[in-house]
């Protein structure tokens, strides 16, 4: 099997687990409301947040390992993904998701041959931004929780700059981290 399937795989995993967890896992606070967590600041997101910011993440390694077709073709299946698990926000999720990673594909590219910590951070805030005010204002008709979407999201960049700016200075300190 080749080792890149994985990849896509746990990418292609992010969006219906976080479609599901907007279900059933955090608290409701209201009827209809989304199940929310803490994400730090004294804010709640609807639970899907951290998961949404690491596929935000995974996308950009995805584009780095398949190439920008093929990444392109992943968005368009993890919107066809966010369909079957969770139908009462699947239009908000799957347009959400197609223009949060779109904007995320636009950033990314333009700036990962300039500094790809800098390109993955950039990406996830602005991707994260995007999706979170478009699939709560869709979703809930408000958009009550975008300081906790908009913290979760901006955790995740964040932890994926610092995981690709580890990766890298390993990879220049020890040879067996090389590619």
């Amino acid at each position: 099997m080749n080792k890149k399937i994985p990849l896509i795989i746990l990418y292609l995993a992010t969006i219906p687990v976080a479609n599901w967890m907007i279900s059933n896992v955090g608290t409701q606070y209201f009827p209809g409301g989304p199940h929310t967590i803490p994400v730090g600041f004294g804010y709640n997101a609807p639970s899907g947040v951290l998961m949404i910011g690491i596929a935000m993440f995974l996308r950009d390694i995805v584009q780095n390992v398949y190439g920008r077709k093929a990444t392109l073709v992943a968005i368009a299946v993890g919107v066809l993904l966010s369909y079957a698990v969770n139908p009462a926000v699947a239009t908000a999720s799957a347009i959400a998701f197609a223009c949060g990673e779109l904007a995320d594909f636009l950033v990314y590219t333009k700036l990962r041959d300039k500094t790809l910590v800098g390109a993955v951070i950039s990406s996830g805030v602005i991707g994260g931004f995007i999706d979170s005010f478009i699939f709560l204002q869709i979703a809930f008709g408000s958009t009550m929780y975008w300081q906790g979407q908009v913290i979760g999201k901006t955790e995740m960049a964040l932890l994926g700059g610092l995981l690709i700016w580890i990766s890298n200075d390993l990879s220049k300190r020890l040879p067996a981290f090389k590619s």
